[in-house]
């Protein structure tokens, strides 16, 4: 479909609420006893990027909650709309899960011409479910510079450089992207299918500077094989107290970071929604997994479906202001 002005997801939450409340006594049991049955959770990128290894941490405590599977399928392909259309064209009945980012939120619909689903519309939003920021990392054996400044210079001084991201509109390529306007520099996109594509493409040489997932390039990072030269968080991350933030390094506004949450199909009972996020609270607030999510790169976190549809609304302005800056466009 073509983009247009969209309704509230408010309005979405209240009609599956409300739709909840019209069953019969057979479906308020089968809310009751949610999950009964293996629960699918669709990723829509590919395994071994960061929302597949997140993803796989969150499916395990959701497991040893509820008693049933929670398995996970990878569906990649077009900037993640493959995966999200599959969830929202399954049964509203809580056994399909997305694991949505936001590009699916707030950044595709600026992006695609014609979409298979609308963000506002067609899914819910259940609990968001990880914060985490991009890192700016250059190949060691490529790529001689120690600093951000020193790269800007090593950059300026040729024609043009590539940089790699997991597709076209994705928060890293259209961080990369903004990245290379603010800094003066030419570069050329160069899209992968996600992090395991673009991390043997940098180690090769082939693309010379990437602003992605933390999460996707932390063992990388530690392996020497990458330099890690600035953090796109407010704050330097805890596990490299040693890589600056944009800002100290001397790109000052620039803070963006890439946030998660699962989707479920519109119509789906409320009850079932409120159970999961209330299950993702009880993840979020364990000390143990927020420390796995920290060494991984990210940030545990947990969020009403009603906080999960606001942030996704205030951000919006900002991703399609970025996307028009990028000139980036996709079919």
């Amino acid at each position: 479909m073509t983009s247009r002005r969209l309704t509230p997801t408010r309005r979405s939450i209240l009609t599956g609420a409300l739709a909840s409340m019209a069953m019969g006594p057979a479906a308020v049991r089968a809310q009751t006893s949610w999950p009964d049955r293996s629960v699918r959770i669709i990723v829509p990128y590919p395994a071994g990027g960061s929302t597949d290894v997140l993803i796989r941490i969150l499916a395990e405590q959701l497991k040893e909650k509820f008693g049933q599977p929670f398995v996970v399928e990878n569906r990649p392909g077009a900037g993640g709309n493959i995966g999200i259309t599959a969830v929202v064209q399954s049964p509203p009945d809580g056994y399909t899960i997305g694991a949505a980012t936001v590009g699916h939120f707030s950044i595709n619909q600026y992006l695609y011409a014609r979409m298979s689903y609308d963000p506002e519309r067609d899914f819910i939003p259940v609990a968001l479910t990880w914060d985490l920021p991009n890192v700016f990392v250059v190949p060691a054996d490529h790529v001689p510079t120690k600093t951000l400044k020193e790269f800007i210079a090593w950059a300026q001084a040729r024609d043009g450089v590539p940089f790699g991201s997991p597709g076209v509109g994705t928060s890293p390529h259209l961080s990369a992207a903004l990245f290379a306007t603010r800094a003066g520099i030419k570069a050329t996109h160069v899209p992968f299918r996600g992090a395991a594509q673009t991390i043997p493409a940098m180690l090769a040489g082939d693309v010379v500077y990437a602003v992605d997932n933390l999460a996707s390039y932390v063992s990388v990072i530690e392996s020497g094989k990458m330099r890690a030269l600035a953090v796109t968080s407010a704050e330097r991350w805890p596990t490299m107290p040693d890589v600056p933030t944009m800002a100290e390094a001397g790109l000052p506004n620039f803070v963006v970071t890439s946030w998660a949450g699962y989707v479920v199909p519109a119509g789906t009972p409320r009850a079932m929604i409120d159970k999961l996020a209330a299950a993702q609270r009880q993840i979020a607030a364990d000390s143990a997994i927020q420390k796995r999510f920290q060494i991984a790169g990210a940030r545990v976190i947990a969020s009403t479906p009603e906080e999960a549809a606001d942030r996704a609304a205030r951000e919006r302005p900002m991703w399609r202001e970025t996307i028009q800056i990028s000139g980036a466009k996709a079919e």
